[in-house]
């Protein structure tokens, strides 16, 4: 017997915020200042829900290029610029946060200044206050199963008694690392055709909304915003 969901852990960038292709941008037009330029394969196999630490690393191993402080406050403003100008919360999570009966909080590869700042552009800040999680709480980011198993203990709920909603790969290895069930998001536009048909994988909210309807509140008046 399938134990039940307590917890749903989401991903932030690409899965609660329609945020990657604002990032990928970013990031072409940064390393094109240093004659590199990349692709959306490149940008979602290198880059997609790793921390900045891989990502330096991973620029440094692939170009030879080591990127300087300058850079990467020149990205982060540039980043900021985007995400207040252009960020939007992904299509129907309002409703789902507001119609799901379960407890459910963040865990992010994200910085927690750049987390405060999705969420209060895209007005989901007051879903999540006491319940988001950072890369900067534990040793070891995605793939390394650290960030949700500390998720699940600070929110009270055992690991089998999680759902992960990810849109990155090293996100969903993360979460069978950390034995828990997991969804993988690709509704988000940095995915060209979201339409792999594997159980693992949802390309709406309404799609999960009606595979999991034991999770939610289907007397709630809110939307599908």
């Amino acid at each position: 017997m399938t134990v039940p969901i307590e917890l749903v852990i989401f991903d932030c960038d690409g899965v609660l915020i329609d945020s990657e292709v604002l990032s990928m941008g970013v990031w072409q037009q940064l390393l094109s200042e240093h004659n590199v330029t990349i692709t959306r394969d490149y940008f979602t196999k290198q880059f997609l829900g790793k921390s900045m630490a891989h990502v330096v690393a991973s620029v440094k191993a692939d170009f030879a290029i080591a990127l300087s402080e300058s850079d990467l406050s020149h990205f982060n403003q540039s980043l900021a610029d985007a995400f207040s100008s252009a960020l939007r919360p992904t299509d129907g999570v309002h409703n789902v946060l507001t119609s799901l009966k379960v407890p459910f909080c963040l865990a992010t590869s994200s910085s927690p200044e750049r987390t405060e700042l999705a969420l209060a552009c895209t007005g989901l800040a007051p879903f999540f206050i006491n319940n988001r999680f950072t890369r900067s709480m534990v040793d070891r980011g995605k793939p390394a199963p650290d960030l949700f198993l500390f998720a699940a203990k600070s929110m009270g709920v055992s690991a089998e008694r999680c759902l992960v909603i990810e849109d990155s790969e090293a996100g969903m290895q993360a979460a069978k690392g950390a034995n828990m069930r997991a969804l993988r998001f690709v509704g988000g536009s940095h995915f060209n055709t979201p339409t792999d048909p594997q159980d693992s994988v949802i390309v709406s909210w309404t799609m999960f909304k009606e595979r999991y309807a034991e999770l939610f509140d289907h007397n709630s008046n809110s939307d599908l915003l």
